[in-house]
């Protein structure tokens, strides 16, 4: 099983760093889907208060609850420090969006345990996954 099924698989909570509550960008669209698919959804944007029906938190650190994969829908420079908050709060997988890359800090992910999936879509991969 490839590294991303397994994430698919193992996940049932995906905080949404970078999701936003205009219901035109991808973020939305995308995170909408995985929520409809029976993920739970938690947004991770300080501007906001509520994105699909669900509490925002300004930070990975603010979220009470356990997360199983931080999806990031930010510019690659965001993504070193996002790692090491999910690696604080014990994530189990980060997934880079399509466009977003950054090989340090997907080696520093995986040097702490964590399941890398990068610069690829979580929608059209968990529509191929789901059909297999």
């Amino acid at each position: 099983m490839s590294e991303i099924d397994q994430i698919l698989e193992e996940t049932k909570t995906i905080a949404v760093v970078g999701l936003s509550g205009n219901t035109m960008r991808p973020s939305y669209g995308v995170s909408e889907y995985m929520q409809r698919a029976g993920y739970r959804i938690i947004p991770v944007n300080p501007k906001e208060e509520t994105i699909l029906g669900e509490k925002c938190f300004p930070t990975l650190e603010a979220i009470p609850d356990p997360v199983d994969c931080v999806d990031v829908f930010r510019q690659p420079d965001a993504v070193p420090e996002i790692v090491e908050s999910a690696i604080r709060v014990g994530a189990k997988s980060v997934w880079l969006q399509e466009g977003v890359a950054h090989p340090e800090a997907e080696a520093r992910a995986r040097e702490a345990g964590l399941k890398v999936a990068s610069d690829v879509c979580i929608l059209k991969e968990h529509r191929r996954w789901s059909r297999r």
